[in-house]
């Protein structure tokens, strides 16, 4: 058994990967952002798994985003279908070029439990547009008193000042040690080079 080194450097087993987690939320602001975009958001009701699955990896791969791909058909429905769920796709020229996810399961902590765009969308206003209409459809709902969100090493570089530059606040740091989505083929090997694979040696 690995014993964390709350001090220094901590050796991995072979096959596993390490992410430092930032958890962040905001409390309701004074004032919610007005954004456009030629985008328009979609709501995505009772997604067919199949399909979910080819977005999100569209979306995450590059971010090692996998934790949806471990569940089988039958349990990913059943995640996604869940009344407290939302999933929302932002569409240009009809394609869908990212998604957005909000867990109303705590009415009062609403989670912003997936948010990103595909490759080709970054860099064009998108990105802050789909958060003015994360925070709006948060926000919409009375009894919501706070809205949270995790990013972590294994995400863009950029996540961290992005979402802090819509208000939320880092509260919280974590570790999570997980196996290496790629090595199990889960994601290909050329996922996510900003965390590099390695291959266990004889």
């Amino acid at each position: 058994m690995t014993i964390l080194n709350l001090d220094g450097y901590t050796d991995l087993p072979d096959g596993k990967i390490a992410v430092i987690v930032t958890f962040l939320d905001m409390e309701r602001p004074a004032a919610l952002p007005s954004l456009s975009a030629a985008a328009i958001l979609e709501r995505w009701h009772a997604p067919d798994p199949e399909a979910y699955r080819a977005l999100y990896r569209s979306v995450g791969e590059d971010w090692l985003w996998f934790s949806r791909l471990l569940l089988s058909d039958r349990a990913l429905g059943d995640l996604l279908g869940e009344p407290t769920r939302q999933v929302h796709v932002p569409r240009l020229n009809g394609a869908a070029v990212g998604v957005l996810e909000l867990d109303f399961q705590d009415e009062e902590n609403v989670e912003l439990a997936f948010f990103g765009l595909v490759r080709d969308a970054i860099g064009k206003g998108i990105g802050r547009w789909l958060m003015a209409e994360a925070l709006r459809l948060a926000w919409s709902r009375p009894q919501t008193r706070r809205l949270w969100v995790h990013t972590c090493t294994g995400d863009s570089p950029a996540a961290l000042g992005f979402y802090r530059s819509f208000g939320f606040r880092p509260y919280r740091r974590a570790i999570e040690v997980v196996d290496d989505p790629r090595l199990a083929g889960i994601l290909p090997k050329g996922a996510a080079p900003h965390v590099p694979v390695i291959e266990p040696r004889d």
